[in-house]
């Protein structure tokens, strides 16, 4: 799906100055325990379900929204899994830091496919035999696995994984 209204106003005003954005992420199971992933359509890179919110939109009404746009399946959330902050450059040069909240999610129906132009690819794949992924994914995933756990998030002065 294309940047919305609010993020094209955005850089009009702005170009490809840093804006903040809040994001979602979704890191959802299904009953085999495997993670749906989509191959992206501006990188190739596989990676989880996420993008940005409306504004005035909740981030749980956001990640769900995501998740069936995205992938067409819907989902139940579970617990939200962590909170953190990272930088993205876009190519074109757009500058964005992203408050990203990722939410652990169950597949509670429809059959994971492309249903946009923001994916090449989606499928479900065992925690064993993941396509390469980018540490922060892996992180998201690990911190969303427990079913019980309070939300990660890092600690003052922390990035969100040492080197990355």
């Amino acid at each position: 799906m294309p940047a919305s209204d609010y993020v094209v106003d955005l850089r009009a005003k702005v170009g490809t100055g840093l804006i903040l954005f809040p994001t979602v992420t979704a890191v959802v199971f299904n009953d085999l325990g495997e993670v749906l992933l989509h191959q992206r359509s501006d990188n190739a890179r596989w990676t989880l379900i996420a993008g940005i919110m409306d504004p005035g939109e909740q981030p749980a009404d956001a990640v769900i929204r995501e998740v069936e746009e995205e992938t067409a399946v819907q989902v139940k959330i579970e617990r939200l899994a962590g909170i953190a902050l990272h930088d993205v450059t876009y190519t074109n040069g757009d500058q964005c830091q992203m408050v990203n909240s990722w939410f652990r999610c169950r597949a509670v129906s429809g059959e994971a496919r492309v249903n946009d132009s923001e994916s090449l690819q989606v499928g479900w794949f065992a925690l064993d035999a993941l396509p390469e992924l980018n540490p922060y994914a892996h992180h998201r995933i690990q911190t969303a696995l427990p079913e019980q756990a309070p939300a990660w998030f890092a600690e003052p002065g922390e990035g969100i994984i040492p080197g990355w």
